[in-house]
């Protein structure tokens, strides 16, 4: 775990980092990690390949390297382990690529060139965006601002304040191989079960808090009211929180029907209040922002707490 006082700071600049120089143009750990694991999946997802081998792939590729970030918090200390943290937990963070990505957006459909928008929301979402018009695809940007500002913002910040730099390594390599493995579909419905259900367990308590975030830094009473009442219809565990909070603090209704795989699927209703469009991708992105506020503030009190119960103890 961080030392006392230090978990916050890190935190801090490490969102800084992320606001002004975004994410590397080239050489990415994580992009790497992902050929990497693009390559495994298929030497090893062979036909008739089931949880097994999706398991044993996700321990040879993940638990290497949580085993070298828990070995150099080990041996470092002081401003060299620090400097790692940041590091590390600067690259995890995913916040301006999700602005860029967001606007990237907002902007064509704001101007009418559905096309552009559908292909920009294209990188966003994984479901089949050429036949969304203008409200699908509003919704579809703005319900991953929500979701991936959990699983690529405020989970890392949380593993990082909780486990240090072995736990944000941890949280973000498996939450990579959810994003490429966990689909149900019939390549990957028994070989991702293994990363799927990790990631479910990993992003439970920072979905939550997440979902928190949302409803302090938006329409606070609308927020509960959703989420009390919506997220438990949602397929996804954590994503109904996250999603439900975040609609109903934007006062936007999400959810609804969407093309998956060649076909539609009805999904159930979340938040209330107007039809997504152009511009409820912006005010997404600024609650996002905002409750990360609370986040920081909520870091550097546990922080604190821990420092006086430490130093009670000694």
């Amino acid at each position: 775990m961080p030392g006392i006082m230090t978990s916050a700071f890190i935190c801090l600049l490490a969102l800084l980092l992320d606001r002004w120089l975004g994410e590397p143009p080239r050489g990415h750990p994580l992009v790497l990690f992902g050929r990497l694991v693009d390559r495994a999946e298929r030497r090893w997802n062979r036909d008739g390949s089931g949880r097994g081998a999706g398991l044993l792939a996700l321990l040879v590729l993940v638990l290497p390297v949580v085993l070298a970030a828990a070995l150099v918090s080990w041996l470092l200390s002081g401003i060299w382990l620090l400097a790692i943290e940041l590091l590390v937990l600067y690259l995890a963070i995913g916040c301006r690529s999700l602005q860029v990505h967001a606007r990237a957006v907002a902007r064509p459909l704001a101007a009418g060139d559905l096309a552009a928008a559908r292909h920009a929301v294209g990188m966003l979402v994984s479901r089949d965006t050429a036949a969304l018009d203008e409200q699908g695809v509003a919704t579809a940007a703005t319900e991953s601002v929500l979701e991936n500002g959990a699983d690529a913002v405020t989970a890392s910040l949380f593993w990082y304040a909780v486990a240090g730099l072995p736990g944000v390594v941890l949280h973000r390599l498996v939450n990579t191989l959810d994003a490429m493995w966990g689909y149900r579909t019939p390549r990957f419905l028994c070989f991702g079960w293994g990363a799927a259900r990790l990631d479910d367990l990993l992003n439970w308590i920072p979905a939550r808090l997440t979902a928190l975030g949302y409803a302090l830094a938006g329409q606070t009473r609308l927020a509960l009211r959703c989420w009390r009442r919506q997220a438990g219809a949602w397929d996804s565990p954590n994503a109904g929180p996250v999603m439900a909070a975040g609609a109903g603090a934007l006062g936007l209704q999400l959810g609804g029907a969407a093309p998956y795989h060649g076909a539609w699927r009805e999904r159930p209703l979340l938040g209330q209040g107007t039809v997504a469009n152009a511009g409820s991708i912006e005010p997404a992105l600024s609650l996002l922002r905002r409750s990360l506020l609370f986040w920081l503030l909520a870091i550097a009190v546990l922080s604190s707490l821990a420092g006086w119960l430490v130093h009670g103890a000694l």
